[in-house]
């Protein structure tokens, strides 16, 4: 009956080292992890069934613990960084609502630790800033500055000497006075095996509607830029690359839509011809007409809310659009439509030329989705919103 939270392994950090976590622990606390631990039937089974009582995922772990302080009465956990636990409940607590209870995984932690670095480029007096802020940040009286912000200083992994306890509360089940056992991180190529793993085989499924807009004002660059970014998605070999696989237990629908819905293709499983053939459908896909967002998006939520035992999915809808919507339905309409539905679905946005900040934000906010910009990178922005899904 728990309801909790967590960020995606291959799109974020704290979701990655949560997981290399979760696979020491269930493979029997190694030295190492192995491929062989990683091929284990077992290992896999137990991470997959954790993974499967996931209810939210995210790409950002503080965007995380916004949608939980927003959604308090929705989730009772989250899978996150020890600081971000402390800035969220010096928020509870000064609600007055009660706070997270933190939970240190036994096994052993995989630990963020946060080094700072500086890339030499042969300038003096860049490296010479780079070692004045160095010996502030470790200036006695900026650790302790660092430290009433909820970050550990000092070497990681020991106790905290002389730590707030209103920062470090020890009724919030912060322990400042253990040393945490600390796993060692696996060689690349086993990191890379499992990674691939988590995408393909052991997240939970995702149930995601792209709601792409093929008006008229989308003709040329941004057209192509669309497309490629499409592609890095459904072409499989592409979508390896940036760890965006697809699995099994997927389902993937594109709606094409400008004064109105124009096309749509569903692809359920991750046959890389499949969905090949979905990105060969949307690249065919020529631009025309105005500009009406709110229909597909009601079509798309309609599409997820019809399907049974919704909850073995991370539902989504990917909106995509270039102008303001000027025809058709209205923000108006989709709440209206909101208000008898069963599911909280998100609706990610990315703005794209001309896009109405404004109606993707009331979008968003309708649905605890989120926008994204993709006027300077497109593929990027595709990249980050799959982390949420």
């Amino acid at each position: 009956r728990l309801r909790f939270m967590m960020t995606s392994a291959t799109q974020s950090n704290s979701g990655a080292s949560a997981y290399l976590g979760f696979l020491y622990a269930f493979a029997g606390k190694p030295p190492v992890l192995t491929a062989a631990n990683l091929a284990d039937p077992q290992v896999q089974a137990k991470v997959k069934r954790l993974f499967g009582q996931v209810n939210r995922s995210a790409g950002s772990s503080g965007w995380l613990k916004d949608l939980f302080l927003q959604k308090y009465d929705a989730y009772d956990a989250m899978v996150n960084y020890e600081a971000v636990i402390i800035d969220a409940n010096r928020e509870l607590v000064a609600q007055g609502k009660e706070p997270l209870y933190v939970v240190y995984p036994s096994d052993g932690l995989a630990i963020a630790d946060s080094p700072l670095g500086y890339v030499e480029r042969g300038d003096p007096a860049k490296a010479k800033l780079f070692q004045q802020l160095q010996t502030y940040l470790l200036a006695p009286a900026t650790q302790q500055e660092i430290m009433k912000l909820g970050r550990r200083v000092g070497p990681v992994g020991e106790e905290l000497k002389n730590a707030d306890k209103a920062v470090f509360n020890p009724d919030w089940g912060v322990n400042v006075s253990q040393f945490f056992n600390q796993i060692r991180y696996p060689k690349p190529d086993v990191m890379r095996l499992a990674l691939d793993l988590y995408q393909t085989a052991l997240r939970k499924p995702s149930y995601t509607v792209y709601c792409l807009d093929f008006s008229g004002s989308m003709r040329g660059e941004r057209e192509e830029r669309l497309k490629t970014a499409m592609r890095l998605i459904l072409d499989q070999q592409q979508a390896r690359q940036s760890l965006l696989q697809a699995a099994p237990g997927d389902v993937s629908v594109v709606i094409t839509f400008s004064s109105g819905i124009l096309q749509e293709w569903t692809v359920r499983g991750s046959d890389p011809k499949a969905l090949s053939d979905l990105w060969a459908s949307v690249n065919a896909s020529a631009p025309d007409g105005g500009t009406d967002i709110y229909t597909p998006v009601m079509r798309a939520l309609d599409l997820i809310e019809q399907q049974p035992n919704l909850e073995k999915w991370f539902p989504a809808v990917i909106l995509l659009t270039d102008g303001e919507s000027n025809e058709g339905k209205t923000m108006a309409d989709l709440q209206a439509y909101l208000g008898g539905r069963k599911h909280e679905i998100p609706v990610y946005a990315i703005a794209l030329g001309e896009a109405s900040e404004e109606q993707l934000q009331n979008i968003a906010s309708a649905t605890s989705g989120r926008v994204f910009d993709g006027k300077a990178d497109l593929t990027r922005a595709f990249r980050e919103v799959k982390g949420y899904n």
